[in-house]
């Protein structure tokens, strides 16, 4: 259950023709009260001889008894409360104690023999009431309504337990602002997926990931197509941004601006400074990776090294002090913008749909500390520079191995900010994987096909060898594995690693025993990507047939005779 509060209109009057009028989309069905200040208040929805100005003019009677002098310009209180879409319908009476139970708490009409506001509650649609009340009680005193948002989120916490309905997850005032209800409609009108505030926090999430500089900062934001305006002290110094879509107006047909600190608190100028500054205090720091070759291999590379940066992130998230976890986490979001910028057709819905949520996770009361971030900022920046991916070879399996990787340290943020108490930053990190998976999916079909297509021609005496190798190595998960259908892309894998001149039983036990499993929905899949990593294999396997020829020649030497192959040279199907 959501309250929204809003306390800065002016016209009663204007608010209730809204509530009890039809809509802006024809939305409003029966309005009618639910409940008011004295139970008996006029109704114009349900009775034909009230009229809106006969509701009016009770409301605001308590106003109009003040001198002029002293009436509060802005004296009308709004606020909205709305059920998830898992509740059940709630009947007028539910509605109604709910509204008592709001003003109650958020001191607009206290009782208990304190001074009161007066108030009406309205229903026009299933799932959410609004409720109106002027600024002023009875005795022409103020309402002790400080903090009135904060007081009502609270209520309803306690409302959704008493009435079994869902229990949304408490804020910790870190959130990025909502969009307005008016945004919302006009982005309906306009026919945009999302808001003009979410679509401006997105592509600005999407430049400052991995950026070094204000001017690369904002040659991005130019080249992502956006109004630009800065804010400058009279000595010059930049003082802060705002930014607007060139398409998006107001009534005089003017761009509407946004400044950073409105589109998410990281993204104040100030904020994004830190990370800059971060940089250039560790630039004697060893560097995260080589520098991204031009050419066809160029985002595979990056991709690879985003895996190696995620896969060492995940140890951090789980043991380092808070301040550095926090950090970890928030470039994270930073590698997660630039992989869903960067990715094929695909696989770039899911992964912005992951970047999209996980930006609620990415910020928490624990204040992070750049710098020790470095690496996976590299990671971001290298994704940025390498390009846009292609969907296939190399480029499309690197694409999996570095989603692979990134959903352990997604997976990880949730159990941190779990265990600080963080239900938004939890919740929201879970819906990122979520979209993580289904990324990693679309993503690792065609790579991991090749794979097990492989798997199946190896001889079986080298699978049999295999298989023993496994069940030594891995004891507890081996039948698993075995179960698995991952399991013969697994067998071409420690092929491939053996041909490669490993010791695939001791880089399994290796890349197994490092981090956790248990959240994998295969096993073996896991396995592959971390071997893969690992041992620097190619991540696409298209065009390997040699490798198996190689694994067999290695299990022959081994004393295992390999079959006879035609001379006919087979691909994967």
């Amino acid at each position: 259950m959501i309250p929204s509060v809003n306390e800065s209109g002016s016209r009663t009057i204007g608010l209730l023709a809204y509530l009890y009028g039809p809509g802006k989309h024809e939305e409003h069905t029966d309005p009618h009260l639910v409940a008011s200040f004295d139970s008996m208040s006029p109704d114009p929805g349900r009775d034909p001889n009230a009229t809106l100005k006969d509701l009016q003019q009770l409301l605001d009677q308590p106003i109009q008894a003040l001198p002029k002098h002293a009436r509060p310009a802005k004296h009308v209180w709004h606020t909205s409360v709305r059920a998830t879409a898992d509740d059940r319908i709630l009947t007028d009476e539910e509605w109604g104690e709910i509204a008592r139970r709001i003003v109650a708490a958020t001191g607009i009409d206290p009782g208990e023999g304190q001074p009161g506001c007066r108030w009406a509650a309205v229903r026009h649609a299933d799932d959410h009431i609004h409720i109106v009340a002027t600024l002023v009680c009875e005795d022409g005193s103020r309402p002790d309504d400080f903090r009135s948002g904060k007081r009502a989120q609270a209520e309803c916490r306690l409302i959704e337990k008493e009435l079994g309905l869902h229990q949304v997850a408490p804020g910790d005032g870190t959130a990025a602002q909502r969009p307005t209800s008016a945004e919302r409609h006009k982005a309906e009108r306009q026919g945009r997926e999302r808001t003009a505030r979410e679509e401006l926090r997105e592509t600005v999430r999407r430049a400052v990931a991995g950026a070094q500089s204000e001017e690369e900062f904002f040659d991005r934001l130019a080249a992502a197509g956006l109004l630009i305006r800065k804010r400058a002290a009279p000595s010059g110094d930049l003082l802060g941004y705002k930014v607007a879509l060139p398409d998006d107006r107001n009534k005089d047909d003017e761009p509407v601006f946004y400044p950073g600190a409105r589109l998410a608190p990281d993204l104040s100028l100030p904020r994004i400074r830190e990370r800059w500054s971060a940089d250039t205090r560790d630039q004697v720091a060893e560097p995260a990776g080589p520098t991204v070759t031009a050419g066809p291999s160029g985002p595979a590379a990056a991709r690879r090294r985003a895996a190696s940066a995620a896969w060492a992130a995940v140890l951090v998230v789980e043991h380092a002090q808070d301040a550095v976890a926090a950090a970890y986490i928030a470039a994270a979001g930073e590698v997660l913008d630039a992989l869903a910028k960067t990715s094929a057709a695909h696989t770039r819905r899911e992964l912005r749909e992951a970047a999209f949520a996980f930006e609620r996770a990415s910020r928490s009361h624990v204040r992070a500390e750049r710098g020790h971030d470095r690496a996976l900022r590299q990671a971001a920046r290298d994704l940025v520079h390498s390009g846009p991916a292609l969907g296939r070879g190399e480029d499309g399996a690197t694409t999996a191995m570095a989603i692979d990787m990134l959903f352990f340290l997604i997976t990880a943020a949730v159990h941190w900010h779990a265990k600080k108490g963080h239900a938004q930053q939890a919740a929201a990190a879970r819906q990122a994987a979520a979209h993580l998976r289904a990324a990693y999916q679309a993503a690792a079909a065609q790579p991991l096909g090749a794979l097990h297509q492989r798997g199946r021609r190896l001889g079986r005496p080298l699978l049999e060898r295999q298989t023993v190798m496994l069940r030594e190595a891995l004891p507890q998960l081996a039948e698993q594995i075995l179960a698995e259908p991952g399991w013969y892309a697994l067998a071409a894998t420690l092929a491939d690693a053996e041909a490669a001149g490993h010791d695939p039983a001791a880089l399994l036990a290796d890349v197994a025993g490092r981090r956790e499993v248990d959240t994998a929905e295969s096993v073996s899949d896991v396995l592959v990507w971390r071997l893969r990593r690992t041992a620097d294999l190619p991540a696409d396997t298209s065009d390997m047939a040699a490798s198996s020829h190689a694994a067999e020649r290695s299990a022959h030497r081994a004393g295992q005779r390999a079959p006879r192959r035609s001379g006919r040279r087979r691909g994967p199907s």
